[in-house]
């Protein structure tokens, strides 16, 4: 019986202070030609009676011959000092890529295959390329129900999950695409204030000026343990957390890295991405919430019905109940953007002095979810909500929040600091608003240091419907750097935020030459 002879070096550890995302080494070229190794595949590393299979690159410099470069990720997983001493071979391709290679395809996978394909991705064991293939395969070629159920199980069953012992847990998650969305700081403490668990977690910005983390972090820390998340929940009946503080389907985390950097959103992803984590934290009853408009992620009613049904499929099928919701995301919810802007808009709103499509928009899905957690009628569930909005009770449930995670309960709107640097935006003709740009506010907003700058952002002071007169003011930047605000008006220049018309929208004629 014959065998193959596996090449293994003794190399020396050398720890480098650099951050990747993932579990990656370096070689020194010398060694890596001795191990027959190519760079960007795997190797094993054989320490403390354990292997690791690790992503090795090459290099003359970073590292010398007979030592093995540790990014912190890699340093962090072996728990080894600099000199310590691992053994390192080649390491096998994973049995993924065949599964990615054939959804490239177009074919179906297994269950088993999708679960090999995560938790690869959950082990870093995937490079970037092998993880932006598996993305493009979705994107091009799609999956079926059958294969999103298996991917959304699989991300559930690669982490970490909240088990709490009563039921029902109340969730709701908004696609996003939409500036100012800060709905959640009311629909969460509504529904919280009649009796109902709602474990609630977002993210953080990627692409947007504010995502919900970054806005309660204005009012209180986001960054919670799972044990602290759950002891909240218990205890006053909601949190506003940062779901990357957590390993909740962690296979999405990384897989949506990818996709900002891609520009794309599968849409058998998306189904997935928001069915695992709220599966994760426990929630049998969702409310999703589907902007839609020109400029929003979903741009027709069609297009949202269909993956309404989508969502609401896949919640069958893994036994959540599950409502959704088709709101307007042709322009800014409320008038604020940016962390620190929509945390004061926000709690002027429970305040019952907030904009109309916030408070009507947070009290919908409030509605929806109170219909859902069987504490108000079928039909009657955004009456409760407004109720109890009015009546004080959400504002005093969010400062109960508040304190729970740490922050000061007693915070106002007016406590919150705004960017001290300010430039006004004026229309350039009369008429009126006839469209403000969801991309171009967002794009201001950042440029002004938002979500980075809490209290960076965009005002929006006229929106669509309302008459203008040239000269008067439209948008309000602010930043906490003037180089920064210098950023934000240059973006603004060169991409108008708001459309202005007049009545007369377009002129035709005809007209017979005369002889």
């Amino acid at each position: 019986m014959s065998s193959i002879l596996v090449k293994r070096i003794r190399l020396r550890l050398r720890p480098l202070d650099m951050e990747t995302g993932r579990h990656i080494v370096v070689l020194h070229e010398r060694d890596s030609q001795q191990l027959g190794h190519m760079p960007g595949s795997r190797i094993r590393i054989g320490a403390n009676g354990r292997e690791y299979v690790m992503i090795a690159n090459v290099s003359g410099r970073l590292v010398e011959p007979g030592e093995l470069g540790t990014f912190i990720e890699a340093t962090e997983i072996l728990g080894l000092k600099q000199g310590a001493e691992v053994e390192v071979s080649l390491a096998p391709q994973p049995a993924s890529i065949s599964a990615i290679k054939k959804k490239l395809r177009g074919e179906s996978l297994s269950a088993e295959e999708i679960g090999t394909i995560v938790r690869d991705i959950v082990s870093n064991n995937l490079t970037t390329t092998e993880l932006t293939a598996f993305i493009v395969a979705q994107y091009t070629r799609g999956m079926s129900m059958e294969e999103i159920v298996a991917l959304t199980r699989h991300m559930v069953e690669t982490g970490e999950k909240l088990e709490f012992d009563t039921k029902p847990i109340l969730d709701v998650h908004s696609i996003g695409g939409v500036p100012g969305n800060k709905y959640a700081l009311l629909t969460v403490p509504i529904v919280s204030a009649a009796g109902l668990k709602v474990p609630k977690t977002s993210s953080r910005a990627i692409t947007s000026a504010a995502g919900t983390a970054d806005v309660m972090e204005v009012l209180a820390p986001v960054d919670l343990s799972l044990e602290e998340i759950k002891r909240i929940v218990n205890r006053v009946g909601a949190v506003l957390a940062w779901g990357g503080a957590v390993r909740l389907a962690p296979a999405d985390d990384i897989i949506i890295q990818v996709e900002r950097h891609l520009g794309i959103d599968p849409r058998c992803q998306l189904l997935a991405s928001v069915m695992s984590k709220k599966l994760a934290v426990g929630a049998d009853r969702v409310v999703i919430d589907i902007p839609t408009g020109l400029g929003a992620k979903v741009c027709t009613r069609e297009e949202a019905r269909e993956l309404a049904h989508d969502f609401i499929e896949l919640a069958r099928r893994v036994d959540v109940q599950m409502e959704v919701a088709v709101t307007y995301g042709g322009q800014p919810v409320g008038y604020a953007v940016g962390p620190a802007l929509e945390a004061k808009e926000a709690l002027e709103a429970l305040k019952g002095e907030g904009p109309g499509s916030l408070i009507e928009k947070a009290t919908s899905l409030a509605g929806l979810m109170l219909e859902l957690g069987e504490v108000a009628p079928p039909g009657l569930g955004k009456q409760m909500a407004k109720d109890i909005l009015r009546s004080g009770r959400a504002l005093e449930q969010l400062r109960k929040i508040i304190e729970a995670q740490g922050g000061d309960p007693k915070i106002d709107s007016g406590d919150l600091p705004i960017g001290q640097y300010k430039q006004v935006i004026e229309s350039p003709a009369s008429g009126y608003v006839k469209r403000v740009y969801n991309e171009r506010i967002n794009a201001i907003a950042r440029a002004a240091g938002a979500p980075i700058d809490k209290g960076a952002g965009v005002r929006i002071l006229l929106k669509e419907g309302r008459k203008v007169e040239r000269g008067e003011p439209l948008v309000e930047i602010y930043a906490e750097h003037e180089n920064k605000l210098d950023e934000a008006i240059a973006v603004a220049k060169q991409n108008f935020p708001v459309l202005i018309e007049g009545m007369l929208l377009e002129k035709l004629a005809h007209r017979p030459h005369l002889e």
